[in-house]
């Protein structure tokens, strides 16, 4: 079976997908990794380029010896996926962007860039953490699954912290999106106060081949907050083999 990367986000890990190997059993080897910087990870310094982060990816998965693959990012992760999509494309077969966009600057954002890093600095890492991972759920703190995504979180040095900012805040993919060849599925929670719709839109509207998947009464973290439902939006991309419809044909 051809492997699913899964890529994290923003101060995410390759613990923050419990639900997915078993979901996705019998159809994809589930590859998770975790981000330098992020996660099981935490040790080594970030790359403060998004370019610099597609790279360590590619790297990895090639010491691995996974030539061709499927691949999901997710948040800055979705970013992380695209430059690897627009760098090796005829190594990515199927593509899933989730709770991301092609600009970096995250307009529409909860709180600028600038914003998170300022605050970061005056209340130092673990505090951020928890107050980031807080608005990746529609109940925030109060949500089921928020206190295993904080405690990822709260690895995350301000080092860390500061590279995935600049990373984001630097870098821009709208140009890449129509080179994009892969059959892509646009995941996005209806509450996403990370990526507006405005974002999730212009993936789904640009690149070529891509379907699109709203789910409901959820933020930035739908795959915790409705796990059935997205579940089964990803096994069905990772099965389907009649066309779906993309944005053209609607």
């Amino acid at each position: 079976m051809m492997p699913l990367v899964f890529v994290h986000g923003f101060m995410g890990g390759s613990r923050q997908w419990p639900t997915l190997t078993s979901a996705l059993q019998g159809v994809v080897d589930v590859v998770t990794v975790d981000l330098p910087g992020f996660g099981e990870n935490a040790d080594r310094a970030a790359p403060d380029s998004i370019a610099g982060y597609a790279d360590w990816v590619i790297n990895t998965l090639g010491t691995k010896g996974i030539d061709r693959f499927h691949l999901l990012g997710h948040s800055m992760g979705g970013m992380i996926a695209q430059e690897i999509a627009a760098t090796i494309p005829e190594r990515v077969s199927r593509l899933v962007l989730y709770g991301t966009g092609a600009t970096g600057a995250l307009p529409g954002r909860f709180e600028t860039i600038e914003m998170s890093k300022w605050r970061a600095q005056s209340d130092g890492p673990r505090k951020t953490a928890r107050r980031i991972a807080a608005t990746w759920f529609l109940e925030h703190e109060y949500a089921p699954a928020f206190e295993a995504c904080a405690a990822i979180a709260e690895r995350s040095s301000l080092q860390a912290i500061n590279a995935g900012l600049d990373a984001m805040h630097s870098w821009c993919g709208v140009h890449k999106l129509e080179s994009i060849d892969a059959d892509t599925l646009v995941i996005w929670g209806d509450h996403d106060r990370t990526y507006p719709w405005q974002q999730t839109e212009q993936l789904w509207t640009s690149i070529p081949r891509s379907a699109l998947a709203v789910i409901p009464n959820c933020a930035h973290a739908a795959h915790l907050e409705k796990p059935d439902i997205f579940n089964r939006i990803l096994r069905d991309f990772m099965t389907i083999d009649v066309p779906v419809l993309y944005p053209e044909s609607v």
